[in-house]
């Protein structure tokens, strides 16, 4: 079949954006709750003692707190299991810091902070803690739902390009904000990228969106548009040599003044930004947000594992992209189904491929936690910017290539 030509966006959004201020609190507590196991000797990197699913509102001066777990930070108190509140309400507050939020309507030590987590219900626990099942460890999986993951040569890491670029300028925001490079910068900010294809391959880039937030005496025309142009667009364009970027149209708040903003404008919660998250649309979702999740839950961690096959058959050469789809039951250890997709792009026999990743990779929950070491407090720093493509993460080593090109021969 014929490859069409087409035009395709994707967004990412700062660190200020009050939906990623939710995923951040929610990775933070996470990472504290598995630090606080790993103190007590009761975890390290391949078993994973926290159990947590933890949901984040923002909103005007307030900060929501709920869900559900199991870990060291809960002590038993009348028979019910209680979280330290006052750790929680210290962990949000500095998470909001961190970020730069210290506003009228939004600040660190401004906001009121509710803390609702309470114990892991039994029923979930029974299913998901460890069984013996011939003398090996079978953990069964925190939920059921498919996930995802995908890889294409399109940026050196194999990720889309409307969302590689789209990530960067987002950080970029960021980063001259904190530096003080645009010191009238405030943390709420957008980008989006659109780039035209030829068949599966970028070409062109057609469009860059940037919304940044400012104070109040900042003139959008003269002074906001060429600092960004200047200072965020033009030095992410250069490190995208290979695409053509020269007759781009750049379109800087495009409503005009955007001087009130984070959650004092726009209330945030937990896993909404989950298209942001995973490929920026190129690819499909399962629909299981990520953040706020211990890895025994596999919206998180299978969606690692599923990336990280993907990456390591594109990386290995045995297709140019690599989809891959796997399913859970509750409780059980083993996938219900797993499904490759490489679009026609592959170099080697289709099912030899599928048949490698089968042989190759151990999907089970318990596995995924051992192989990607997933039982450390690393979650917080996925929470803005991205989940894939970033090198400092497990599920983006490219170590099993030399295994999967000896599977296929």
């Amino acid at each position: 079949m014929e490859m069409k030509d087409y035009i395709f966006s994707s967004e990412s959004v700062s660190e200020g954006h009050p939906d990623k201020v939710c995923d951040q609190i929610s990775d933070a507590i996470l990472d504290a709750f598995i630090e606080k196991d790993v103190k007590a000797g009761i975890a390290d990197d391949s078993l994973v003692n926290t159990r947590l699913g933890c949901e984040t509102l923002c909103t005007t001066n307030k900060i929501v707190v709920a869900g559900e777990g199991r870990g060291q930070l809960f002590r038993m108190i009348d028979g019910k299991s209680v979280v330290d509140r006052e750790l929680i309400t210290e962990i949000a507050r500095g998470v909001v810091k961190d970020i730069g939020y210290n506003q009228n309507g939004f600040s660190y030590h401004g906001a009121d902070v509710e803390v609702l987590l309470h114990g892991q219900s039994p029923d979930i626990a029974m299913g998901v803690n460890a069984k013996k099942k011939k003398g090996e460890e079978q953990e069964g999986a925190g939920d059921q739902g498919m996930m995802f993951g995908f890889a294409c040569r399109e940026t050196e890491e194999l990720m889309p390009l409307p969302i590689a670029m789209a990530h960067r300028l987002a950080r970029r925001l960021a980063d001259v904000r904190r530096a003080g490079v645009v010191p009238y910068l405030r943390p709420d900010g957008k980008a989006m990228v659109t780039v035209a294809y030829e068949g599966h391959v970028p070409v062109r880039l057609d469009t860059v969106l940037i919304s940044a937030q400012h104070r109040e005496e900042v003139d959008v025309e003269t002074l906001l548009k060429p600092d960004i142009e200047a200072e965020v667009v033009d030095p992410i364009l250069r490190e995208f040599a290979e695409i053509d970027v020269s007759e781009a149209t750049v379109i800087v708040n495009p409503t005009g003044r955007f001087e009130i903003g984070g959650p004092k404008a726009d209330t945030g919660l937990t896993g909404r930004k989950i298209i942001v998250d995973t490929y920026g649309g190129m690819a499909p979702h399962g629909g299981g947000a990520f953040s706020g999740k211990d890895p025994t839950k596999v919206d998180r961690s299978a969606a690692y594992m599923a990336r990280y096959v993907a990456k390591n058959v594109v990386a290995a050469g045995l297709a140019d992209r690599c989809q891959l789809q796997v399913a859970y039951a509750i409780g059980t250890a083993h996938p219900v189904s797993m499904m490759v997709e490489t679009f026609g792009t592959e170099h080697a026999d289709p099912d030899a491929i599928v048949d490698a990743v089968r042989e190759l990779f151990d999907f089970r929950p318990a596995a995924i936690i051992r192989d990607l070491r997933l039982a450390r407090p690393i979650y917080r720093e996925t929470a803005a910017y991205g989940h894939f493509g970033r090198k400092e993460f497990p599920w983006e080593a490219t170590d099993r290539v030399d295994d999967l090109r000896r599977a296929v021969v």
